[in-house]
């Protein structure tokens, strides 16, 4: 149950809003792991400025670890920070490890600053393969990952099919655009959700 203030601060921040734009870009045949994740994430309390860097993100986010568990959503712990992995003798750090206790699974989570690129799926396979072959326990299902930019690329996630590698991308907002930005994303869920019924219906 949420407190007062905290119902307060979800309403402040649109989360019905956000909730409805999230549920229209997530497919009706998409795995039940898609629907524990918010698109987009609202950062405000981490109080970044212009001109930070992922760095400063991770920073912040760890600093202000209970309300980032809070904007994740509920059954999200905490397990790890620039988890290191060496592969082929290389050091590779993933920037955020959660656990997801109803799914019973991992969840690596990579930062990026700025549009998403395509070359995020194959980096966030590696990181997923590892921990599934070094860190899955023996009761848990595979891991997952959450790849979050400040802007998604709507277009380039549908072709990667990244929900089939158990790979989510969603942006987040280090503030609240204004009412009308936030009809406009709306709007525009709505019709990307109309056109992939569109295109199912005809395959």
């Amino acid at each position: 149950m949420w407190s007062v203030r905290h119902t307060r601060k979800q309403i402040e921040q649109k989360v019905y809003e956000r909730t409805q734009i999230a549920g229209l870009q997530i497919a009706p045949t998409e795995p039940e792991q898609n629907t524990i994740f918010k698109d987009p994430y609202f950062l405000d309390f981490l109080g970044l400025k212009d001109g930070y860097l992922e760095g400063d993100l991770e920073a912040a986010i760890l600093k202000e670890l209970e309300l980032f568990l809070l904007e994740l959503g509920t059954g999200f712990t905490f397990v790890e920070r620039q988890k290191r992995m060496i592969i082929d003798g290389d050091d590779h750090r993933l920037d955020l490890l959660f656990y997801h206790r109803k799914l019973r699974r991992l969840v690596a989570i990579d930062l990026k600053i700025g549009k998403f690129k395509a070359a995020y799926k194959g980096q966030m396979e590696l990181y997923l393969k590892w921990l599934n072959r070094h860190d899955k326990q023996e009761n848990e299902e595979s891991p997952i990952g959450l790849i979050l930019c400040t802007e998604a690329g709507r277009e380039q996630i549908e072709l990667l099919e990244m929900h089939k590698d158990g790979i989510m991308v969603a942006e987040y907002w280090t503030e609240l655009p204004p009412k009308a930005v936030l009809e406009q994303k709306l709007h525009d869920a709505l019709r990307e959700a109309q056109e992939r019924l569109e295109r199912r219906r005809l395959e």
